[in-house]
Formats: structure tokens, sequence, C-alpha cells
């Protein structure tokens, strides 16, 4: 079977599928890939909202012949294609394809750990206890150990840490349990399979660094094949680089404790050495006062306390090291608890006297914890490497890659403008009619974006809007500060006016609780910051304005970007045209793409910015958004919105 056939107007998907219907620019791109696969080349394909990318890249990927890797951007997106659309295509093709679906250890219920915890019995809290004992009887009767299939466990619960492994402390062939181990069973079955599908988590983990065992998966791969591939240059950066977590030292105290009472309870001076690590680690996390922030080094090294604390846990890690090294003999736990020491003193030691001065260090700290982080300037000769050696085709693509039809700064930013022969890029707009169902709006008069009046001046825009669509409204913003401060006045005037619409905020709830709740009230308002950007579904009446607080610039006090553009001003390069103006205009894209989901839809986007007016680089943005009406007067979109039909749910 071709593509041309797959597609047909009466071909299988047509005829399996209701309500399916091929569209030329869903065709085109299956081809490309079809064709990308074939001759083991490179596409990076940018498809707007609605060209039916999955289904583009599925079909081409089920006919291949050909073992392939699927990676996507969440969990969620994977769970969907795993569950929904490979098996509806497979079933409509008739194909006979084996699919795996393969997720990170820390998703899988580990026999070990979950015993040896249960035997240990010390938790944070009640909770933790009760989650375990049911997480045990779950691994009774699972066949795959997903926690997603426990639902009686929240995927959040602290719990789970007790019963799954990480990278750090899976025993790997020499744990006792291997024979019934949940991740070794996913990882044949993933061998084995003719497509995989992963998420860019797992394949920089477990895959391009061959942490885990999983060297031998890539290679047997023709294809990759990245979704959601506008995520991949952040999570490269994550897993090229390295760190050192309060939380991994605290685990690893834990777990040396645990393994030393099964095996080496004599050993009390290792019993007090987890507890001084703990001590360091703890005191570490205590000598920075502020939490959810971001600090490049040149700010810590004035912070005496900082600094005495590291040099405290350098001096603590070594002498727990020691002790762990004189006891390693004794059980494969404690032997893998040594190689985790060593590896931590490793890194620790790069992080205090740096070997490669292409890295930047940094440090982050949480409410609980605190990392100390070193990662690559640039991820693209670190990336490029990992595509040289064995030929395979690589298909990229996204919603949002390109600035206008300009691939430039993605292909730098992952050294794909270095792979040879050169790659083929190509844009598919979407099939929506963009002048017919949505609005543009650019209100005038707004203030500087970084005055202390802007929150005000956009709950101003917004509420006109909101009145007009009867809530259904995202207010999507750049920071937690504004989010607040825009949701306060928007209460406000809701109150004022007596209007009865539900108001939500990032933060009352998870985002998949939230969505939920705003999907079925169907006339409600968000205020959102940025995991709201992207990801988010929406479709049908419930959603009909966005309102975007400003463009969406990432800081330039963030101690990675801070070192990325001196290192392009060094080389002669302009950081803003070729790096933060293109990674901006991306975001902005992802916000404006929750508007229109499906070709019924109509709306609103609102970007409040005035820098798209009065900058000349505010015409590459509004460029690179779809073809929507254009207006700057709050009476033409206020008469667009009253137009449209009244949600269900008010009447």
């Amino acid at each position: 079977m071709n593509i041309e056939t797959a597609f047909a107007a009466d071909g299988p998907l047509a005829t399996a599928i209701p309500g399916f219907a091929a569209r030329p620019q869903q065709l085109e791109m299956a081809e490309r890939i079809a064709a990308a696969l074939k001759d083991n080349g490179v596409l990076v394909a940018e498809a707007g909202t609605g060209t039916g990318k999955t289904y583009a890249y599925l079909v081409p990927a089920l006919l291949s012949g050909g073992k392939v890797i699927i990676s996507t951007g969440t969990k969620t997106l994977q769970d969907q294609l795993f569950n929904r659309d490979l098996p509806t295509v497979r079933a409509a093709l008739k194909v006979p394809v084996s699919v795996a679906l393969l997720k990170g250890r820390a998703n899988y219920v580990c026999h070990y750990h979950l015993a040896r915890n249960l035997i240990d019995g010390r938790f944070q809290n009640p909770q933790d206890a009760v989650h375990l004992r049911a997480i045990g009887r779950f691994m009774e009767i699972t066949q795959t150990g997903d926690k997603a299939e426990c639902p009686e466990v929240p995927e959040d619960a602290t719990a789970w840490m007790y019963a799954t492994s990480s990278r750090d402390n899976c025993l790997g062939q020499e744990c006792p349990d291997i024979k019934e181990c949940f991740v070794a069973a996913a990882r044949r079955a993933a061998m084995e399979a003719d497509v995989v599908v992963v998420n860019h988590h797992l394949f920089f983990a477990d895959v391009m660094l061959r942490d885990e065992g999983m060297g031998e998966l890539l290679p047997a791969c023709n294809a990759v094949i990245f979704d959601e591939a506008h995520q991949l240059p952040e999570t490269a950066s994550l897993f090229f680089g390295e760190s050192v977590s309060t939380s991994q030292l605290l685990e690893l105290a834990r777990d040396t404790r645990s393994e030393t009472v099964a095996a080496a309870r004599d050993c009390l001076d290792l019993i007090e050495a987890t507890r001084k690590l703990e001590k360091a680690a703890r005191d570490l996390r205590l000598s920075v006062s502020t939490d959810n922030a971001r600090f490049g080094f040149a700010q810590m090294e004035d912070n005496k306390p900082f600094q005495e604390a590291v040099e405290i846990l350098d001096t603590e890690l070594a002498e727990f090291g020691a002790i762990v090294e004189t006891q390693a003999e004794r059980s494969e736990g404690l032997a893998n608890c040594l190689r985790r020491t060593q590896e931590l003193q490793e890194i620790l030691a790069r992080w205090i006297k740096p070997e490669n001065t292409d890295w930047v260090r940094w440090v982050e700290v949480f409410s609980q914890s605190l990392s100390l982080n070193a990662t690559p300037l640039s991820i693209a000769s670190i990336f490029k490497r990992q595509m040289d050696g064995h030929p395979r085709a690589w298909i990229f693509t996204s919603a949002t890659l390109a600035v206008g039809k300009d691939f430039g700064h993605y292909c730098r930013e992952l050294g794909l403008h270095w792979v040879e022969p050169p790659i083929d890029t190509a844009v598919w707009g979407s099939p929506f009619d963009y002048p017919q169902q949505a609005v543009l709006y650019a209100p005038q008069n707004m203030p500087e974006p970084n005055s202390p009046e802007y929150p005000d001046a956009v709950a101003k825009v917004a509420f006109p809007l909101i009145r007009a669509a009867h809530g259904r409204t995202f207010v999507l913003c750049t920071s937690l500060r504004a989010m607040r401060r825009i949701h306060e006045l928007i209460a406000d005037d809701l109150a004022r006016e007596k209007l009865d619409l539900p108001l939500l905020i990032q933060g009352e709830g998870s985002r998949t609780e939230l969505l939920e709740r705003f999907r079925r009230l169907g006339n409600a308002i968000l205020v959102a910051s940025q995991s709201f950007w992207e990801g988010v579904d929406v479709p049908g009446d419930a959603l009909s304005v966005v309102v975007i607080d400003k463009l969406p610039f990432a800081p330039p006090d963030d101690p990675v970007l801070a070192a990325r553009i001196e290192n392009m001003q060094k080389n002669g390069r302009s950081p803003f045209m070729e790096y933060q103006l293109p990674r901006a205009v991306i975001n902005v894209k992802q916000g404006a793409g929750r508007l229109i989901r499906t070709e019924r839809d109509k709306g609103v986007l609102a970007i409040c910015d005035p820098r798209m007016l009065t900058k000349p680089y505010g015409k590459r943005v509004w460029q690179s958004l779809p073809p929507m009406r254009r207006s700057k007067l709050e009476s033409e979109v206020v008469a667009f919105l009253e137009q449209l039909p009244p949600p269900a749910s008010s009447g």
C-alpha cells in the first residue's frame, strides 16, 4: 500500500475512522516523511494546527517496514499515541506491526525497593505508609507495573519515591528480583517491537546517553520521529548537563541506611555517616534563604554560608564514601551505593573546579531542595554527534518550529545545519480559515511592559472581551506575580458587574483537573502562566478568547541564558535576533495555538504587548502567527465576540 492510497477519500483511513477527511497538507507531509524514511534523510517540518500531523507521520512509520522510535513531548501525549492513535491507524491499515510503550524507570514499581522500604518503615508521613501498602497490593495484580494504572495512589504521591528505582539506585543485572522486574520487561518488549513510543526525557536519558542499559535500542532502529520537537533544545540541554541535588544526596543516605540495616547492621559508623550526609545536604539547602530561584555561580561567590555549606558537603561526601567502601562487598545494594557516592563526588568536584570553560555553572533553589548545575553553552555539537554513525532517518515535527518560514534558529540549536547531505525543511500552514474564524487584537495605548501598572492595563483590556464572550477565556501571563494581580483585578470586575462567571487560577488544582473543570463549565475564565501555553487542547465553544499579557522573552537574568548571550556577543553574533526573539516567537505561536483547534472554532487572540506595534521586530512576531484578521479597536473585537453563540452553561 502506498501513502496516496492510505489517505484516499475511499481509502482505509476514511473507511475505518469515523469523520476522517484527508487534507492536502496532511497527504503532502506524509509523502515527505515517507521519502525521508526511505532515504535515511533528515526532515524538519512545521505543521499548523489542524494539519493532522500525528496521522501524517504514523502512516508512513507503520508502512515503512523498519523499526521506528517515536518520541513525544509529554507522558500524556505518549499515552494518547499508544492507547488511541497507534491502534486506530494500525487497525485501519491492517498492518502486522508490533508496538510498545516505554517510560522512564520511575514510572514502574520496583520489587526490590518496595520490599526494602516496607521493612524499613521510615516515612515522611502516615499517608506514605497507607499509599505504600496500596502499591504493594497493586504490584501483585499488575501486568506492567506502570504507576499510571494504579488509580488508588496519586501519580505525584511521595510514596512512589519508596516504591520505584532511579538510575542511581537500580541494581541492574545484580538485582535479586531481576526476573520479575517491570522495567526489564518493558525494555524487552521495546527491543522486540517495530514501533516504540517514548518521551523526550527518556530518549535523552536512556537512549542517547546510554545511561540505563538502553544503548542497544537506538542502534537497532531505522528512524526516529520527534513530535513536539520544539521542546528538544531545552530537554537536550538538561540531559547533556550535570547536576548534584540535595534530593539525590538525601535519597543516597536513605538507601544506604536501609541497605546497612539489611546487610551490615553491625556497622554503626555507616548509620552515623548517613545522618551526617543528610545534615550536610539540608544545611546546603538552608544556606540560601529564597526559594524557586536560579542564580549564576558569580552571584553565589560572595554568599559565605553557601560556599561553606558546599565545602562541608564535599568533605562529608568524601568521608561517607570512605566508610561505604569498607562495607561495599557485603551486598549488591551497598556496592551500588558506593558507585553512586563516587559518581556524585566526581560531579561535585567538577562543579567546584570546572574542567570545561564551555559550560555554565548555576544554582537552582526549590522550596525543599537545591541543585548545583552545569550546562553546556551549546548542545549543537553534542546532538550532532548523536546523529552520526548508523544511517537512519530523523524527523522533527511540531506546530511551532519556524520564525516565518525560517528554520535557521532551530537548526543552529541542534547542529542540524552541519548535517550532510543538507536537511529537508517544510512548512504546512493550517487548513483552518483563520481570516473568518479569528481576530488578532493588538490594543493601543498600552504602557511599557516593565512598568508597575502594566498588569492593571492587561486586566482592563481583558475584561470587555470576557464580558462579550460570556467567560470562555484564557489569560496567559509571563510571570506568576502578574498572574496573581490580573486574577485579583478580574475578580473585582466580575463582582462589581455582578457577572456570575467561574474564575480559575493556576495552582488551585493540577493542570489536568483545571482543564477538566474549564471544559466542563463551558463559561469559565482561567488565569495561568507558562505551563498552560502549550499542550493544552480545548476544542469547541468552551474557549473563545486567549489573552497574552506580554511577548514571552526569557528573563535575561536567567543564568544559562545570560551566559549564552555573553558567549554569542563575544563571537560577534546578535543574541537578540538569533536566539531571544526566535524563542519568544515560537512561544507566542504555542500560546496562540490554544485558540482555534477545529474547523468550527471562532475566537479572539489578544496580544497586549505594545512592542508588537512599536518595535521593528514586532512585525516578525505577527507575521509568524496564522493569518487572522487584525484589529486595534476594542469595539470591533467586542462586536465579533458578541456574534458568537452564547455558551450552553450560561443559558
